[in-house]
């Protein structure tokens, strides 16, 4: 006679490898059940006709349109830019002083600091 122990297992293992190869199915499974017993509802948008495209990782990329600056222009432009920094410290430190030869001069505001600013407080670059 068939035990019960028997039973559940002449059950589980076929059910079982079904559910196992069910999962490497090439399409899935919730398209074909009703929404009913846990498909996709009639409102779910279509599947795309063809996979998408995933990125290629393991590609190398373009060769570059501009080469990479050598230590000459890399020292030439942080001096620029030190330059730049000095004069606008210069600026912020007096504002009362005349600007510079080679700027234009601007109108000041005569209604005083913005609010949040303290008058005389320097701001951090």
């Amino acid at each position: 006679m068939w035990r019960p122990s028997t039973m559940v297992l002449a059950i589980a293992v076929p059910l079982g490898a079904q559910l196992a190869l069910s999962g490497c199915a090439a399409g899935g499974m919730g398209d074909q059940l009703p929404h009913a017993m846990g498909g996709l509802p009639q409102s779910a948008p279509a599947r795309p006709d063809k996979p998408y495209a995933y990125p290629g990782v393991y590609d190398t990329p373009a060769a570059r349109s501009t080469k990479p600056l050598d230590d000459t222009e890399q020292l030439r432009l942080q001096r620029e830019l030190q330059g730049v920094r000095d004069r606008q410290e210069k600026v912020t430190a007096d504002p009362d002083a005349p600007p510079p030869a080679d700027q234009k001069p601007t109108k000041k505001n005569a209604t005083g600091p913005k609010s949040g600013q303290a008058t005389g407080a320097k701001t951090n670059p």
